[in-house]
């Protein structure tokens, strides 16, 4: 896995058990990032509790996987499947015209993603930066509370 460069913030990895690794030393700081990693909080969110910047976040992860104690967690991570991405293009659509698609696609490149793995824990967020987009306000309410309901409905 190449965490050394893109966008690392909404990477997720985990503990790795395993059994005879011998001795390992970790400093506070490593030792710190260790323990917050568990398969359900990005590196974004554990960056912010933890204190450090990125690119600390990015040498801690490093050394941690050059020690075998931690794996990536994304093959646990529930995607967006092709009918929500259809729902939004049609409900955008109706709000904005015929751009929605486009919009959709370079938001979600501007998140570091795409269609094919786009994790569901960021599709709320996702629909909120494409409501910036409605310039109406009626329009962007009933944007909003229909992705609300299609949110609520998929489990993301």
């Amino acid at each position: 896995m190449d965490i050394m460069s893109g966008n690392i913030s909404s990477m997720l990895f985990k503990q790795v058990v395993t059994g005879g690794t011998g001795d390992i030393t970790l400093d506070s700081s490593l030792l710190n990032v260790f323990l917050q990693l568990d398969g359900k909080k990005n590196l974004g969110t554990i960056a912010q509790k933890t204190g450090l910047n990125m690119g600390e976040m990015r040498d801690a992860i490093s050394k941690l996987l050059h020690l075998k104690i931690v794996e990536s967690a994304a093959e646990n991570v529930l995607m967006v499947d092709d009918e929500f991405f259809n729902f939004l293009n049609t409900q955008l659509s109706l709000a904005i015209g015929p751009l929605a698609e486009v919009i959709i696609e370079d938001e979600i490149a501007n998140m570091d993603h795409d269609f094919s793995k786009f994790p569901a824990f960021r599709a709320a967020e996702l629909v909120e930066l494409l409501a910036m987009a409605i310039k109406r306000e009626e329009k962007k309410s009933v944007f909003k509370l229909s992705m609300v309901n299609k949110l609520k409905e998929k489990g993301y």
